[in-house]
């Protein structure tokens, strides 16, 4: 099990994330996921910064550490031609160390164009033409793409990286599941569930080595007989350490309510004060069953073998608050060594 770092980018600036995935690298992760908004869930978190800046910041602040979009949605807000140009600047600019994490979005962040927002299947539909478009322009040839869903005419482009950048798709479902097994190198999700790593693996099947997936091209028959190894599996979860856990756990209540929250509705409420009168009865107890805080290294090490035990591969956390230094401390001392 490999263990990551969470860049809430609901949480902070965009310097404070370059500061962060600093923090990270020395701390001894080995990969941090960034989150991709136009919105905070809720407005107390108090901030939204555009990703691709704060990555081409975090791309010359850092040496080591990979680093991912957790997750984009390449789907309304920006189009997939415009994310496969930032994705390949950024692993440019990364090499070797970037990978492009996509999903089908939410409400929140996608309706500020006025677009309708569709429906769960449509942006699975959506999300595959998508990939399918940003794989086709990380080829550097030039594409002409009229599908279902997106136009690209005449499109190329000239700056890439030696490889292109490795593509996780995220998913909470199982019908996502089993599009991420059939057209990603990876998959992110935000709860144990070994039925979506099954619908995962069934659909797509072992490709690329455990933490260095594979980029996507076909192999030469001379390498198809190599043993082959199952694609990461990255799941995350959300912690707000401190030496009192008390303190903690009212720390989270405030700034992430929206853990608590149950159904569909992360996907569909359009603004922050609509997560913000969802959340209204939601209490400290209520996101405490979810949220390990306090001195103590077992609920965090618990919680992040459930994930290993449900079969992912790798698991980051999203540290609530801006004791971040503090809780890197924390994790290289009590958490990364005993993952």
């Amino acid at each position: 099990m490999e263990l990551g770092f969470a860049l809430s980018s609901e949480d902070h600036p965009p310097n404070e994330l370059v500061r962060q995935a600093q923090i990270a690298e020395r701390a001894g992760f080995t990969f941090g996921l960034i989150s991709d908004h136009f919105h905070p869930w809720v407005s107390d978190q108090g901030h939204s910064p555009f990703v691709w800046s704060t990555l081409g910041g975090i791309a010359h602040a850092t040496e080591r550490i990979r680093m991912g979009t957790g997750v984009t949605c390449p789907l309304i807000r920006i189009h997939p031609a415009i994310v496969a140009q930032a994705a390949a600047t950024v692993a440019a600019m990364m090499p070797g160390r970037f990978f492009l994490g996509v999903g089908t979005g939410e409400n929140l962040n996608e309706h500020v164009t006025g677009a309708r927002w569709p429906l769960a299947w449509e942006r699975l539909e959506m999300l595959e033409e998508a990939v399918d478009v940003i794989r086709k322009l990380w080829s550097g040839d030039e594409i002409t793409h009229r599908g279902e869903h997106y136009t690209v005419e005449q499109a190329r482009l000239y700056t890439l990286p030696d490889e292109p950048p490795e593509l996780y798709v995220a998913a909470s479902k199982p019908q996502a599941a089993e599009l991420a097994g059939r057209i990603g190198d990876g998959l992110v999700s935000t709860a144990p569930d070994d039925e979506l790593v099954g619908a995962f693996e069934e659909a797509g099947g072992p490709r690329g080595a455990e933490g260095a997936p594979s980029s996507g091209r076909a192999t030469s028959a001379s390498t198809t007989s190599l043993p082959a190894k199952a694609k990461p599996k990255i799941g995350m979860i959300h912690v707000a350490y401190d030496e009192d856990e008390e303190a903690g756990h009212e720390r989270a209540h405030k700034l992430w309510p929206n853990l608590a929250l149950a159904g569909s509705g992360g996907q569909e409420l359009p603004a922050p004060r609509d997560f913000e009168e969802s959340a209204a009865n939601v209490t400290v107890a209520d996101v405490a069953e979810s949220t390990p805080a306090g001195p103590d290294p077992e609920p965090y090490l618990e919680l992040i073998g459930k994930y290993g035990e449900a079969g992912f591969t790798h698991v980051y956390v999203h540290q609530i608050g801006d004791n971040q230094q503090e809780f890197a401390d924390f994790a290289a001392r009590e958490l990364i060594p005993n993952v």
